[in-house]
Formats: C-alpha cells, sequence, structure tokens
C-alpha cells in the first residue's frame, strides 16, 4: 500500500490556493504534468463534487473523480482509471487552513498498484516516493505563482 502525506505552508490567501487546486483543466500548468483537462463538470460548480479530471504525467494516465468539495477548506478525490498501472485508491485528499500570512495545506493519498503476478510492493513505493515530490512540486509552484 502507499500513503502520501504532505505538508505546506503557502504564503496566500487561502481562496487563492484552493481556486488553483481545484482549476482541474489547468493542471497542465505544474511541472511534470503534460495535459489536463475536465472531462465531466461537477453538479454545483465545475470543478466541484462529481466533476471528473484527467491528468497525464509522461506515460500515466489518471482519472480523478471528485468526491468532497468544500470551498476552501477541502477537496477529496478518487482515483476511477488510470494506465499504465492500475490503482485500487482509496483516498485522496487536500485539506487547507487559514494561518497567519497564507493557507496551510496537507494532501494525503492512499491506496494500492493491483499487479497479481509481478506483486504491488515496489510499484506502491515508487508511487509513495515520486507522489510525494510531485504534491510537493505542485504546492510550491502555487506558492510561487
Amino acid at each position: 500500500m502507499f500513503h502520501i502525506q504532505i505538508q505546506r505552508q503557502i504564503n496566500k490567501p487561502i481562496e487563492e490556493v484552493f481556486s488553483a487546486i481545484s482549476d482541474h483543466a489547468n493542471y497542465d500548468s505544474f511541472k511534470g504534468v503534460d495535459e489536463s483537462r475536465l472531462i465531466e463538470e461537477g453538479a454545483d460548480d465545475k470543478n466541484g463534487l462529481g466533476a471528473l479530471r484527467e491528468i497525464v504525467a509522461g506515460k500515466s494516465v489518471l482519472h480523478e473523480r471528485i468526491v468532497k468539495f468544500e470551498r476552501p477548506f477541502q477537496l477529496g478525490y478518487l482515483i476511477e482509471y488510470s494506465k499504465p498501472l492500475p490503482y485500487q485508491h482509496e483516498l485522496g485528499l487536500i485539506s487547507l487552513s487559514e494561518t497567519e500570512g497564507g493557507t496551510l495545506v496537507k494532501w494525503e493519498s492512499k491506496g494500492h498498484i493491483n499487479i497479481p503476478i509481478l506483486g504491488s510492493w515496489y510499484f506502491d513505493k515508487q508511487i509513495q516516493k515520486h507522489g510525494a515530490r510531485a504534491f510537493g512540486s505542485i504546492l510550491k509552484s502555487i506558492d510561487m505563482r
């Protein structure tokens, strides 16, 4: 199982940070993301509850469904489709809280790569390592804007 947990203080207002994190069609502005698009709009907000986004990074493709949208405090998602690695995603949650001078962001993702013949420990370890680096890079980019 992989379990990624990072947190970062961003020197921007909470609403600005939440808007950047929830703007699915513009994830390709972050380093390491080649393409991003909104496949399905959410019910009350185009990026909100029920929205489906696609993220392409290198050869990896992820479809993430928004399962929690509480502006500007929480964004939850689950990976519904992935290639080339088959994810069994249990949790994707980005929590924001206002702090003096900015916003504290906590990003957590938990799941399992399911490849029966090869086993999953190696792939889970790689996802954990590279995922933490990618999430940190996205948050750093938001902070530097």
